[in-house]
């Protein structure tokens, strides 16, 4: 059975935040909000946490994960960013986007696209994530809170309680996300690629 923490959406409460790291930390996978839609979370080395979210989602292993962080200072340590990619980024960050680059050793191959070596990475505008990355020093592997056979991602934190009760250790009420996933934009290779226009707009970016 999942616990439950309803947070301020604006200041979320410490302690709530120091206990949802400690359910990150000893294992769990929780859903939490962002600024676009609800999402699955488990901390990078947890193996066994990002299986339980390919299961839940029911993901094949082409599937890119995407890395949550707390900002840009962290690309450099999981994907191959060069100067010109980082410019177009910054101005767009943070915000509902998803940025596909060539993943670096840092990121275990699991993860990664295994046919391209790709990771999704993405630093949300919303204050429960960042206090959440904030407090954990590191980033989210995070997938969007899309269940199989649905046209949208779940959005009511009641909802996701009831569904996901057996199945996440942590549900984090946020207030009502929206249904509108992020805009991703593959950037790993010459060509920048719009791959799905979400939330974020992708002038100046493609």
């Amino acid at each position: 059975m999942s616990q439950f923490f309803t947070l301020h959406p604006q200041t979320p409460q410490s302690r709530l935040i120091n206990q949802a790291v400690g359910i990150l930390q000893a294992g769990g996978v929780i859903a939490y909000p962002t600024d676009s839609a609800y999402a699955l979370g488990c901390l990078l080395d947890n193996k066994a946490g990002a299986e339980r979210i390919r299961r839940i989602r029911q993901l094949d292993d082409d599937h890119n994960f995407t890395l949550v962080c707390q900002d840009l200072s962290e690309l450099s340590r999981f994907a191959r960013v060069d100067n010109s990619a980082y410019r177009r980024i910054k101005h767009a960050t943070p915000g509902p986007y998803t940025f596909i680059f060539e993943a670096s050793k840092e990121v275990p191959r699991r993860l990664m696209s295994p046919k391209r070596k790709t990771i999704g990475l993405r630093v949300p505008d919303n204050a429960i994530t960042q206090a959440l990355l904030a407090e954990l020093g590191q980033p989210l592997m995070s997938a969007t809170l899309l269940l199989p056979g649905d046209d949208y991602p779940l959005s009511d934190p009641y909802d996701i309680r009831v569904t996901l009760e057996r199945d996440v250790d942590l549900v984090i009420d946020g207030g009502y996300c929206g249904l509108e996933p992020t805009t991703v934009i593959d950037m790993s290779g010459e060509d920048i690629r719009l791959l799905r226009q979400g939330l974020g707009s992708s002038d100046g970016l493609v």
